[in-house]
């Protein structure tokens, strides 16, 4: 489950492009707080903490308690924007959490068991159909991915969302269908030569040649009269004289 990470913060005053800018000339990122009773709050961020925080994965889905000025508030972040050079972050925004609260988040899916699943070993793939899962999950118990072993699938099997055993509370969003997460498929030179195969099959078989000696095909015509006798065959005996 995620861990709630302290972070220190500091309160902005202003709002818009100038006053944003003036932080990150001072090493900080811009980020607002919202939801709940109370309204937004502006403030910075240290840049070089964010960063690591970032690129240590799962911001998105890492619960945070804000400390400003010695007032703490639990928040997730909901979004942050990179910039598109340097891909830094240049604004984050937060999310008010209360006590009890439920958060919809992309949870990342991770897969394990390939090593020995009966199916990749005779040459299958495996298809990821979903690399994220929409869940609706508790604030206290946010799961850092979603589990997926695939090691007795074979080929032409696959997972699905009620295959899988969520944590407490926590609850996918697409409702009513039991999707599919993954599955072995046929590498892509049997699944060419089944195809083949099956265009074959289908095709209409060519018309046969007639047999030496059957009669010729209704409606045929007759050899012409006086063709010449193939070589070495001998000519037809006239008919006696009475």
């Amino acid at each position: 489950m995620a861990q709630v990470q302290e972070l220190k913060v500091e309160s902005r005053e202003g709002t818009g492009k100038g006053p944003a800018y003036q932080a990150r000339l001072k090493g900080l990122i811009p980020a607002v707080i919202y939801g709940g009773t109370a309204t937004p709050e502006n403030i910075n961020v240290d840049s070089r903490t964010l960063e690591r925080h970032v690129e240590a994965g799962h911001f998105l889905t890492t619960l945070f308690m804000l400390d400003v000025a010695g007032k703490k508030t639990r928040v997730i972040p909901r979004d942050v924007q990179l910039d598109p050079v340097s891909d830094r972050p240049v604004h984050v925004d937060f999310m008010r959490l209360a006590e009890g609260a439920t958060v919809k988040l992309d949870i990342p899916v991770h897969f394990h068991g390939q090593d020995v699943s009966p199916g990749l070993k005779k040459g299958g793939v495996l298809n990821i159909v979903r690399h994220t899962m929409p869940l609706s999950c508790p604030a206290d118990s946010i799961p850092n991915t979603i589990e997926v072993d695939v090691s007795k699938l074979d080929i032409n099997e696959s997972v699905h969302i009620n295959d899988l055993n969520l944590p407490k509370g926590v609850k996918p969003l697409l409702r009513g269908r039991d999707f599919t997460i993954c599955s072995i498929v046929a590498p892509t030179s049997v699944i060419e030569e089944q195809r083949a195969a099956a265009a074959a099959a289908s095709a209409p078989a060519a018309e046969a040649a007639p047999a030496e000696g059957a009669a010729p095909a209704a409606g045929a015509a007759p050899a012409a009269a006086g063709a010449k006798p193939a070589a070495g065959a001998k000519p037809a005996a006239a008919p006696a004289k009475k």
